[in-house]
């Protein structure tokens, strides 16, 4: 069994939807990591099982939440796709198809970095430059949030102690250490202006932490 797991903070206005479109897919668990709006409630309404979170933890803990709930169902493994409309539910089949080809621990929504705004699309591009060279391998896109990732990896990651976005990037690591396959698929770039959680000046200087974080690991599987 393959869950979605949409994590989400302060994004009444658009979660509804989301869960409608993953829905028709998947079962749905929508963490609200500690949102003081009606974000729960309206998940829970569109049909979703919603884990609260409580204070605001950070994406990487709420989704480390749901893998935890994820693994306690017995599922095989878990789709997770952000609350914030970026990414596209109709979408969900490519990654299962690619799992069913492939058998990739950890398949990733490969995004259309010409697509972004000028600010999003160099720091991804600069990013993807930096962390892939710290890998050893082309990383395509090393922080979209729309992927599946296997039970095994899943149980990997339960032992990380990133809270935020670098998670998603300690996940790419863990996978490349443990040499379990890392497959990509295309997926729409939707911006619609809509409000960042991401405080620039942080999300640098943890993203540089990460990369050389990342660097000293697989250094030291390599050795």
């Amino acid at each position: 069994m393959i869950v979605a797991v949409v994590p989400a903070y302060e994004e009444a206005a658009r979660v509804g939807a989301v869960v409608a479109g993953a829905k028709a897919r998947l079962p749905v668990l929508v963490v609200d990591d500690g949102s003081t709006d009606d974000t729960a409630a309206i998940a829970e309404a569109a049909g979703a099982t919603v884990l609260r979170q409580r204070p605001n933890h950070g994406k990487g803990a709420a989704l480390r939440a749901g893998f935890r709930w994820a693994l306690e169902q017995g599922v095989d493994g878990v789709v997770t796709l952000d609350a914030d409309g970026q990414h596209d539910p109709a979408e969900i089949p490519e990654f299962l198809a690619a799992r069913d080809r492939t058998g990739a621990d950890l398949i990733v929504g490969r995004r259309d970095f010409s697509r972004m705004p000028p600010i999003r699309q160099l720091s991804n591009r600069l990013g993807g430059l930096a962390f892939s060279w710290a890998v050893g391998r082309q990383i395509p896109d090393n922080q979209s949030g729309y992927r599946l990732v296997s039970r095994r990896l899943m149980e990997a990651m339960l032992a990380s102690a990133e809270s935020g976005f670098e998670f998603e990037v300690e996940m790419i690591t863990t996978a490349i250490r443990a040499g379990w396959a890392i497959e990509w698929v295309p997926i729409r770039t939707i911006y619609a202006g809509e409000p960042s959680h991401i405080e620039p000046w942080r999300h640098f200087t943890s993203f540089v932490r990460m990369v050389r974080k990342a660097r000293a690991t697989v250094r030291r599987a390599s050795g």
